[in-house]
């Protein structure tokens, strides 16, 4: 999943942005990441760069995970999302699914993070 492939993680809490980060990087040291705190300042951010992967939180302010999926997939048809989220309800996974992303269940560990890139290499 190297090869100088970029990564965005979305998520309101600096701490699970950092958490996220410091998995990866231990995984895989020469990925790109970009970070941003919500789905409007993820789309702002994402304006004109390739970004393969996106790790998108989904109870944020603004723009919640599903509805920034949403709009990305639209203008970033071949990247990668996957929705971590604490809300084990189906109807959330079966939302997830119909707009393309895997659901991953929280609290962030290793396992998360491991079925999270997963997803991105399949």
């Amino acid at each position: 999943m190297s090869d100088n492939k970029t990564l965005m993680i979305i998520d309101d809490s600096k701490v699970s942005r950092m958490m996220i980060k410091a998995i990866i990087v231990d995984k895989i040291p020469d990925i790109n990441i970009l970070e941003a705190g919500d789905g409007q300042e993820a789309l702002e951010l994402a304006e004109g760069k390739d970004i393969n992967y996106f790790s998108v939180d989904y109870n944020m302010p603004n723009m919640d995970g599903i509805e920034f999926i949403t709009q990305m997939r639209e203008k970033r048809p071949d990247a990668k999302f996957t929705l971590l989220t604490a809300n084990i309800q189906q109807a959330t996974h079966e939302k997830a699914e119909q707009i393309g992303a895997k659901c991953v269940n929280k609290p962030i560990n290793e396992t998360c993070i491991n079925t999270m890139l997963e997803h991105f290499n399949a």
